[in-house]
């Protein structure tokens, strides 16, 4: 078999040499631009005449238009008459709802409007609400030092100075 194969091997080659040689046709670039023909001519679409619509704007609150109101609704942390040691931090938060038309925002806050401060500044900030939502406002206070029943009084402030709403209060005693 290996003489037969070897055999063949030359007529394979001379079959191969004698064969047509395929040359590739070179890429020629067309030398000029074939005729275009002219588009067909449409008629134009009509126009149609929308209805002109006047913009509706939403009434919102403005500055110096809105209403302020602050609504009392509970004491979420410390009822009147709790007892603290000297010195102890107070956590005191009350609910509230802004029942205003104006949102509070940065420039609101609450402020010391009788009794003691309890250590924290005359003005505190007043939590940002929408006007109509519920909101906690918090202080966290110190007991005075010297035994004794004390209360504190605060009010909202808008951003004029304008005190307005329900006071919030706080009444606690140091044993």
């Amino acid at each position: 078999m290996l003489r037969r194969s070897l055999f063949l091997l030359p007529f394979l080659f001379l079959a191969a040499a004698c064969s047509p040689r395929t040359t590739p046709t070179p890429f020629r670039p067309p030398t000029a631009i074939p005729p275009t023909q002219p588009l067909p001519t449409t008629t134009p679409l009509p126009t149609l005449a929308l209805p002109t619509l006047e913009p509706t704007l939403a009434v919102t609150p403005t500055e110096g238009t809105c209403t302020n109101e602050l609504t009392f609704l509970d004491d979420l942390t410390v009822e009147d008459g709790t007892s603290f040691s000297p010195g102890a931090a107070i956590d005191k938060q009350w609910l509230v709802q802004n029942d205003g038309t104006c949102d509070w925002d940065a420039t609101y806050g609450l402020k010391w409007v009788g009794g003691y401060t309890f250590g924290v500044a005359e003005e505190q900030p007043l939590f940002p609400a929408r006007a109509g939502v519920q909101v906690t406002l918090r202080i966290v206070f110190t007991a005075p030092a010297e035994p004794g029943t004390y209360q504190t009084t605060w009010q909202a402030i808008d951003p004029d100075g304008n005190l307005f709403g329900d006071t919030v209060y706080m009444e606690i005693v140091v044993q």
